[in-house]
């Protein structure tokens, strides 16, 4: 049994969508970052940074933080997620995801969705690096029906960033195989689901 800390947003979907498309059984806990329950001592102890999604594994007390990182240590643990073959593929994917579309996204959100007005270049910036990485990620689909060719945690990593693509302004229809990419994930039940953690959300937003 997998204890997992989380919110409802990017980087917490990308844990609760995993673990719902490996079948793992997991209890999701809301750590209500609005009401600042990250800086809960007892979240510090498994989650030093601060951030949400952390884990515990129950029986054996491991914990780990850092979306990727549990990622990663899921599909070791299970042997799914990880296609034979694919493996530096998808490692190289998910690095672009955490070191780029993420932060990237985030800052998007911050000055385009919450801080509108207030800096007309940071603005300008971010959505324009948001459009530069839909780009790059609209390139690497070509071909392609998932990220690295078979759907694995580069995809589960990417598209809940992606799911947000109204917050960020973003047209998908002006990046085609993004949009094909993001309704065929949209439409897995698994994903469905973990989108719902730790509380029911509504509907995943469609193009």
């Amino acid at each position: 049994m997998i204890d997992l800390y989380t919110w409802t947003t990017p980087n917490g979907r990308k844990v609760s969508i995993a673990l719902e498309e490996l079948g793992l059984p997991y209890e999701a806990h809301a750590i209500n970052i609005s009401n600042d329950d990250q800086f809960a001592p007892d979240f510090l102890k498994i989650s030093p940074n601060n951030k949400i999604p952390a884990i515990v594994e129950r029986e054996t007390g491991f914990h780990l933080m850092e979306s990727g990182a549990i990622l990663l240590w899921l599909a070791e643990k299970t042997g799914k997620l990880m296609p034979e073959g694919e493996r530096w593929q998808v490692m190289e994917w998910l690095m672009w995801q955490m070191a780029g579309l993420g932060p990237m996204l985030g800052q998007t959100h911050h000055f385009v969705r919450f801080n509108k007005g207030v800096s007309d270049y940071a603005e300008n910036r971010f959505q324009s690096e948001a459009k530069r990485l839909y780009g790059v990620l609209d390139k690497q689909l070509e071909g392609r029906d998932f990220i690295t060719g078979e759907y694995s945690i580069a995809d589960i990593a990417a598209w809940p960033w992606i799911s947000r693509f109204e917050w960020q302004e973003i047209d998908l229809n002006a990046f085609p195989r993004v949009r094909d990419w993001y309704v065929r994930i949209a439409e897995r039940p698994a994903v469905q689901r973990g989108y719902q953690q730790p509380k029911a959300m509504g509907d995943i937003p469609m193009p």
